[in-house]
């Protein structure tokens, strides 16, 4: 072994492709010198930069060196290639990581410390990921587990001892459950893969040049492998960005890179440098040793920037060094920032950056951004020009169609919702291909049939609807449902039947697991394993297979979509390559050792970049610095280092959005440390105009705003309509053009898809608990049995029989004694039906009740579930339905009542009144305070109010122009109030 040689390349040179000059002009020798080399690398992306690199460099006939992947995310078996005979002993292989999470899940089930709650299901599940890390991150630090036990907790609260001594039980148990299996920790193996390299090459040498470049992380099994590379006659390590030229005391200030009792002062973790301070700390090396690497790329950028971001990273009892910087106008130069009023127009910013860079034969452009909702925002805001770019980091498995189809699935196996069953069965893979047409018109009906109030809960509930619907040719929507029997009978023998494992209570998770398999090819046959998220699915169920039943042995089906969806969030799927070859879109990670012409780092708000910490639920911070495991904070000053590399490129382009997701943002801390030191910067002028203007106006049409005029629609007279109902009237009256839409256009709002009952259902309900009492002789007892018929209905969920029923009854009972206790006065009949010809108007309508006193006189009475319209409305001649039934009545419009002077028109509110223990009231649309003194003074008044709205509305030519009331309404959005509303009359 010879001194250690190490090397840095600065923040300003492009990493991949100055290492890959100088090892073609150190080992290129014209035969196969560099093909004989191998270089350690940290990850697959890093390979693939660095393979990229080699042929920018060396052209299309050179032979690049062998690249093996180290790295903590990437472990790859082409680091076995470095010793010759490693199966002569070979290592455990390490355990599926499902595999190992149901084991943990089931470790956490099964063991409980004494006086502490049981965990189980989908917590246990969670739970167990974050063990798994735990586990991980003992084996990668190579701390013992034998150390929880040693640890003096004293000072900690009481929740994170209890948590301790869970994990101090669970940790002692794994060693076994993971010997059964025959396998071992993933990172055990890693270190064990590690040492093994090491010690063969200390033992034997290699020949070739071995080069580790770009890793800098510290586990201690990296630091020896390095230390190692460092130490051969022909190795050598290449760090990326090491701050050379920061001082001595800065450098101490990063903090110890070991625990020492007699310096308490916590490291810096968050600072870019502390992780190469403490892997150079670990290697038994110091920064004086390593030496600048010589080669030079023409994708550098300035040589000022890398002096530029070691004073913008300086630790806080430093800064003061900014105040005597001097002129930064050199290192400054090639970065622009702009900020962006929300997150949308950030990524409408970007992309017309990326689209600019297009225009320019050759170049190249990279978004850079830990934030995966801005780089799909922005890789769709390119497609609408037709330009494809590959993100990366992939997608979430959870949002893919696949996923989506399988949660959706998942969630209404486990409680029933008829939104989740219209959403599953309108999803795209299901039915796809030949058929999906028929398939989504029997979906369209279905639809329509579930939106009325009153569907009962559950399969069955559905069930019942539509052989409701189909046995009563008077039902709403009979016809259609006729044609949509057949079709739920198959959905329900096949689908149904598939996911009835979900109703046993708890089950295996790999019944639950093979029932949603049966349901999926039932909906989507192959095409939910197509493509590469159908091919991650597939192996997500093949591993759960191969897990033999390992993990708890039941789980409540109710907990089941909520494991899936963890699982499937945490698998990515990336794209096969394929989009534009000039534009990217990288994470972190990917962006680490690569760079394009125009660098745009977007997303700079604190919380995304960087992104903010995630609690351990197993360990307090101030546990694992007694343990020696990194804080959380690490990860951010992992996340300061890649900002650092990628702000060496020559054209930068920083952006943050003001609002994110609707809510105020706050700018990263690398941002304001960039304001401070840099300035105002310029913003970036695609085509001379500000890029936050431009994408602020991309999608405005030009010209100032024209709203829409007041609509006002006049069809011929003739094409009116000549009947009316005496609810329309009202309408009509308050409202012409929602009339005109609902009569002459057809369009009426759709009921909310749900099984709640809703306000209108409770109405329809009240309405047909009188109707049936009356029609059965209202006496006590039918009254009673009509109660608890309601009470039953299997149309009421918990809430509304815990909340609503009690809080209704007492006006209904109420209600029942005023019909009862009524001298003189007896109901003729209920749901009374009547028409009568009014001035060549036909005019139709439906009483609630009717009764006739002593004396013949008929009186209207009218449920409300709600309050009543007030006296003053029908005054107004905007209630006028009581005093049209009236004039029906008066009429002998009302079939089996014969014509007979109206003395009562009344509403019976069912509104409780706590001031009179929950009773209702009896209010008339006429009073001794209203402008209209009797029954006959309302009836007509009503009359003349039919007469004016028909002769101006039905019989003329008045356009039907919107009523002038504020308030939400049906058809707001169709005559565009939003628009006119509150505008002066000659502005519309």
């Amino acid at each position: 072994m010879t001194k250690p040689t190490l090397t840095s390349i600065p923040v300003h040179r492009a990493f991949a492709d100055a290492l890959a000059a100088g090892l073609i002009a150190r080992f290129a020798d014209g035969a196969l010198g560099l093909a004989e080399g191998l270089i350690l690398l940290p990850s697959n992306r890093a390979r693939s930069a660095v393979q990229a690199a080699f042929v920018r460099a060396g052209g299309r006939g050179l032979l690049m060196p062998r690249l093996a992947v180290i790295g903590d995310a990437d472990l790859d078996e082409s680091v076995a290639l470095a010793l010759d005979g490693l199966d002569d002993d070979p290592i455990p292989p390490a355990i599926d990581p499902l595999r190992r999470r149901l084991l943990l899940a089931e470790l956490i089930e099964r063991h409980t410390p004494d006086g502490e709650a049981p965990v189980a299901g989908a917590a246990a599940f969670q739970l167990a990921d974050g063990l798994a890390r735990v586990i991980d991150q003992l084996h990668y630090e190579e701390v013992r587990p034998a150390a929880l036990v040693d640890l003096d907790l004293g000072a900690f609260a009481g929740h994170w001892q209890a948590s301790l001594g869970r994990l101090r039980l669970l940790v002692d148990h794994w060693p076994a459950v993971l010997a059964r299996t025959g396998s071992i920790d993933r990172a055990e193996r890693r270190g064990r893969l590690l040492d093994r390299v090491a010690a063969g090459w200390r033992g034997a040498p290699p020949a070739r040049f071995t080069v580790a470049a770009g890793i800098t992380t510290a586990a201690p099994a990296i630091a020896r492998l390095l230390r190692t590379v460092a130490g051969l006659d022909r190795g050598m390590v290449v760090l990326p960005g090491l701050d050379q030229g920061m001082g001595t005391d800065e450098w101490e200030a990063l903090g110890p890179t070991r625990p020492d009792p007699e310096n308490p002062a916590r490291p810096l973790e968050t600072h870019p440098q502390y992780h190469l301070k403490l892997l150079l700390d670990r290697m038994g090396a110091s920064r004086d040793e390593v030496i600048l690497w010589d080669a030079t790329s023409e994708y550098d950028g300035p040589a000022a920037r890398t002096p530029f971001v070691s004073l913008l990273f300086a630790p806080a009892d430093y800064t003061a060094q900014w105040q005597v910087a001097g002129d930064l106008s050199a290192a400054t130069a090639g970065i622009s920032g702009a900020v962006f009023a929300d997150d949308g127009q950030e990524a409408q910013g970007i992309a017309l950056l990326m689209r600019e860079a297009v225009e320019t034969p050759g170049r190249t452009a990279a978004l850079v951004t830990p934030d995966r909702g801005l780089a799909e925002r922005v890789a769709a805001a390119l497609a609408r020009w037709g330009i494809s770019v590959d993100d990366s980091a992939g997608q979430p498995l959870s949002r893919t169609p696949p996923g989506a189809l399988l949660l959706l699935l998942a969630e209404l196996a486990a409680d029933f919702d008829p939104v989740a069953l219209v959403s599953l069965l309108g999803h795209p893979l299901v039915r796809k291909g030949e058929g999906r047409s028929a398939w989504l018109d029997q979906v369209r009906r279905f639809d329509l049939t579930l939106r009325e109030p009153g569907l009962r809960p559950g399969w069955d509930g559905v069930s019942a609807r539509i052989a409701e619907r189909a046995a009563d040719p008077k039902a709403r929507g009979h016809g259609l449902t006729v044609q949509l029997r057949p079709w739920w009978d198959e959905v329900t023998g096949t689908l149904g039947a598939a996911l009835a494992p979900f109703a046993s209570g708890p089950t295996p998770p790999a019944i639950l697991l093979a029932s949603l398999q049966t349901g999926l090819e039932t909906l989507a046959g192959d095409a939910v394993w197509a493509g590469p998220a159908g091919r991650m699915l597939a192996e997500l169920f093949d591993q759960w297979a191969l897990a033999r039943g390992d993990g708890p042995a039941l789980v409540d089906p109710a907990d089941f979509p909520a494991m899936l969806g963890q699982l499937l969030a945490q698998a990515s799927v990336r794209p096969p390559y394929g989009g534009h070859p000039r534009l990217f879109i990288w994470g972190l990670l990917e962006a680490r050792l690569q760079r394009a012409d125009r660098m745009i780092l977007g997303g700079l708000d604190e919380g995304r970049w960087p992104a903010a910490t995630k609690p351990d639920p197993w360990l307090a911070p101030g546990i694992r610095r007694l343990l020696g495991l990194p804080a959380p904070e690490r990860q951010q000053g992992m996340a300061a280092h890649d900002f650092a590399g990628a702000l060496g490129a020559g054209d930068i382009v920083v952006t943050r959005a003001e609002r994110s997701g609707g809510d105020p943002a706050v700018a990263s801390r690398f941002w304001l440390r960039l304001a401070a030191l840099a300035g105002d910067l310029p913003e970036p002028r695609p085509g001379g105009v500000p890029l936050t203007r431009l994408a602020a106006e991309l999608d405005a049409p030009p010209g100032d705003p024209q709203p829409a005029p007041r609509p006002a629609p006049r069809p011929p007279a003739a094409d009116r309509p000549r009947k009316i109902s005496v609810t329309a009237v009202d309408r009509l009256a308050r409202d012409p053009f929602a009339y005109y839409a609902n009569a002459m256009l057809g369009l009426s709002a759709l009921d909310p898809l749900s099984a709640a009952p809703d306000p209108r259902w409770r109405g329809t309900r009240v309405h047909q608990l009188f109707e049936d009492w009356v029609r059965g002789g209202a006496t006590a007892d039918g009254f009673e049995a009509e109660l608890a018929a309601l009470a039953a209905d299997p149309a009421l969920d918990a809430l509304d029989r815990a909340f609503w029923l009690p809080r209704v009854e007492p006006a209904l009972r109420w209600a029942a004694a005023q019909v009862t206790g009524a001298e003189g006065r007896v109901p003729v009949g209920v749901e009374m039906r009547g028409e009568m010809a009014a001035g060549g108007i036909a005019l139709h309508g439906k009483a609630d009740r009717i009764d006739r006193d002593t004396e013949g006189r008929l009186a209207i009475v009218d449920y409300k579930s709600g309050g009543a319209p007030s006296a003053k409305a029908a005054f107004d001649k905007l209630d006028n339905q009581l005093g049209l039934l009236g004039l029906i009545a008066q009429a002998g419009g009302v079939e089996g009542v014969a014509a007979a002077e109206v003395g009562a028109l009344e509403y019976w509110s069912l509104r409780p009144d706590r001031r009179a223990d929950g009773a209702g009231k009896i209010s008339n649309s006429y009073g001794p305070r209203s402008g209209l003194k009797s029954a006959g003074e309302a009836i007509g008044h009503a009359a003349d109010a039919l007469t004016d709205l028909a002769g101006r509305f039905l019989l003329g030519d008045a356009p039907f122009v919107p009523g002038e009331a504020a308030g939400y309404g049906d058809y707001d959005q169709l005559m565009r109030r939003d628009e006119w509303f509150g505008r002066g009359e000659g502005e519309r």
